[in-house]
């Protein structure tokens, strides 16, 4: 099964940031520009959160706020689940379940290395699983 790591060398490790007392309006203006779900939310180089797309529909939208009024610590999701670039993309979904997040911050010796979502944990099982198919396929044809 590909680790983590492999799965960044693959997709790339760029991680879209923002600081915690910037407003939810340049978040959410960030999350659209940069066509991704989150962003990571690091203060003095330390990751101290996650604000997503759904933070912003649940906590702002939902609840009559606008995005102008409020900084990204209102909203963020404090103290991220985050993975270790040496697990397995099995492990990853397991925790992405149970925790029943989207997004996992890839910390490495405490430094931030990248960002996986459930969206790049998918198509990489899809992909190795297509891989095993077509190679048994091969064997049993001859």
């Amino acid at each position: 099964m590909k680790t983590v790591r492999q799965l960044l060398d693959e997709k790339g490790s760029t991680v879209w940031t923002i600081a915690p007392d910037a407003s939810v309006y340049e978040a959410i203006a960030l999350v659209a520009e940069k066509n991704i779900g989150a962003l990571l939310v690091v203060q003095d180089g330390k990751p101290v959160g996650l604000v997503s797309e759904r933070d912003y529909a649940r906590k702002v939208i939902l609840k009559g706020h606008t995005a102008g009024t409020l900084s990204v610590r209102d909203i963020m999701t404090r103290r991220p689940v985050c993975t270790d670039p040496d697990e397995t993309l099995e492990q990853c979904m397991a925790v992405i379940t149970e925790r029943r997040v989207r997004h996992l911050p890839v910390l490495e010796c405490g430094d931030i290395i990248g960002l996986i979502s459930i969206g790049d944990l998918v198509k990489a099982i899809i992909d190795e699983q297509q891989f095993v198919i077509e190679q048994l396929e091969r064997y049993i044809s001859g």
